[in-house]
């Protein structure tokens, strides 16, 4: 059965939302999701939202603080236009029924991250993520013109080359075919527009502060239709996840840092000043890499966060969900530093895409994670990332706005899928042991610190897995686990294309055989393009 909207968006964190909600201004929107709406990386957002709302800040400081952070890689026109539309971009959560913290004055409060000159972080507690996903997700339940789909995962876009193979115009993208794992029956959904709001790829590696679903879905399929991707080297550590062996996704926001906590090592020593002048405030960067290098010189298995110096009702009533989280494995944080290690957290690379959210494929838009913009350059600045999502929301929601009455919608009926029968669960181990193997060797061999060794020993390998996969993905029944491990397999690929062409270190991205930037302020971007790397 296939079914037919005017837009189609992948994906219901922020950006996914935020577009949604524009979008049914003027177009009929479906919405799917691979699984509940409710899972996404914006409800696992602690810290905020970045924008200069206050007096005593500046929109150049906070341009000036994002071109610093991106080490020479971003695009200074794009960071410029995102960061002036800040406040604008935050009346929108409000007017969606969004609600910050207030200062005494009524007043946004303010808090301070790594690598900001200045309090411009808006927040709602230290769940902010939740805060603003779940007002916008109410609204978009009860849009009229808004259809929501859940357990529906994407596996591949559909091209007008594959309606009509006698087509010889430029490639554009006429929607997806979309598993419904509740009956395990895949559909084609036909749209005039394709929205591909899928967000990261932390589950490449093993150790990560995404939920379980960011698998790179968009970026793969995006890839495979024809689209370029960039920069997949920079996947952003973030310097400080919970070390414990029952909460090894709960990240410790960098806000706990904005508001004094200090990194120390198990002797309680600070240990930040030594390698930058921000000291625990340094870039997320080189805060991961400096604790990378205290845990190999000590041998020890974390550092540490140190706010006892802070009341107890501070730390309840400012974090009070870390608080609340790590007193229930037995942490009481106003009394004990927490143990903290980093872990892979946002991908600064993806689809290519213009400050539409366009990307190489006529149709076809690319928002939030997934995309690769120019903003965050090699090293997103804290709290840059929801600003994002709703900056290039909004743009592509007038962009499409303008576009969609040229974009006819499509009068064939796509193929059918290939359906395999095959089954067999005991294949699907092995596809869980594959899995696996590549979230190992991501983290070992392409993790916060590499060499092209190590870079080299990854691709073998991992070519020898894409080769493998082939037979599983070819002969049995499709299933969610395939389709995510098919997803998984192919970003870690390219990411490791992207490190091998980067033959520099600079911002994430650190190699021992080339410790230096080869241009401090004008860095290149590594871009693959499907028609010459298949």
């Amino acid at each position: 059965m296939t079914k037919s909207t005017d837009v189609l968006v992948i994906g219901s964190g922020l950006a996914g939302l935020a577009f949604a909600l524009k979008a049914a201004e003027f177009a009929q929107v479906t919405l799917i999701t691979k699984s509940q709406l409710e899972d996404t990386n914006t409800r696992l957002a602690q810290g905020g939202v970045a924008a200069v709302t206050s007096s005593e800040d500046s929109l150049e400081s906070h341009i000036r603080d994002t071109l610093i952070a991106g080490a020479g890689l971003c695009r200074e026109e794009i960071v410029r236009y995102v960061v002036e539309q800040g406040a604008e971009r935050i009346n929108d959560l409000t007017d969606w029924g969004v609600k910050f913290d207030l200062a005494d004055s009524q007043d946004f409060a303010l808090t301070r991250e790594g690598g900001h000159s200045n309090r411009r972080i808006l927040h709602i507690a230290d769940q902010t993520g939740a805060g603003i996903h779940l007002p916008l997700l109410n609204k978009v339940k009860a849009h009229p013109k808004i259809q929501l789909l859940e357990e529906s995962l994407a596996i591949d876009l559909i091209l007008n080359k594959q309606l009509n193979p006698y087509d010889f115009s430029p490639d554009r993208c006429l929607g997806a075919y979309v598993l419904r794992q509740s009956s395990g029956e895949v559909h084609p959904i036909l749209a005039r527009s394709v929205v591909l709001a899928t967000g990261g790829a932390g589950k490449v590696y093993l150790y990560t502060s995404n939920w379980s679903g960011a698998t790179g879905d968009g970026i793969a399929m995006a890839y495979r239709a024809g689209a370029r991707v960039g920069n997949l080297e920079f996947m952003q550590f973030h310097p400080t996840c919970l070390y414990h062996p029952h909460a090894r996704n709960f990240l410790i926001s960098e806000a706990l840092r904005g508001e004094g906590g200090e990194l120390v090592d198990n002797h309680g020593t600070p240990f930040m000043k030594k390698y930058h002048p921000l000291g625990s405030l340094a870039p997320r960067d080189i805060v991961a890499r400096s604790i990378d290098a205290e845990m190999k010189k000590s041998g020890a298995n974390c550092v540490y966060l140190d706010l006892t110096h802070h009341p107890a009702d501070f730390l309840r009533s400012r974090f009070p969900a870390i608080y609340q989280r790590c007193m229930e494995l037995g942490i009481d944080i106003g009394k004990t530093p927490i143990p903290v290690v980093p872990a892979a957290h946002y991908l600064c690379g993806g689809i290519l895409t213009d400050r539409n959210g366009q990307t190489d494929v006529k149709g076809l838009y690319a928002l939030g994670e997934c995309a690769q913009t120019g903003l965050h350059g090699a090293n997103r600045l804290a709290s840059n990332s929801l600003l994002e999502c709703l900056v290039f929301a909004h743009s592509a929601s007038e962009h499409l706005r303008e576009a969609l009455p040229s974009l006819t919608p499509s009068r064939t009926e796509p193929p059918k899928w290939n359906i395999h029968e095959k089954a067999d669960s005991d294949e699907l181990i092995v596809v869980s042991h594959l899995w696996d193997e590549i979230r190992r060797l991501m983290w070992n061999y392409v993790g916060i610190v590499r060499s092209r060794r190590r870079l080299e020993r990854a691709q073998h390998r991992l070519t020898n897995i894409l080769n493998e996969f082939q037979e599983y993905y070819a002969n049995f029944r499709t299933h969610s686990d395939i389709i995510e491990l098919r997803n998984i397999a192919l970003v870690a690929d390219l990411t490791v294309k992207c490190a091998l062409k980067r033959q520099e270190s600079r911002g994430i991205h650190y190699s021992l055989d080339f410790p230096t930037s080869v241009t401090k302020n004008n860095g290149l971007d590594t871009i693959l393009d499907p028609m010459t790397l298949g």
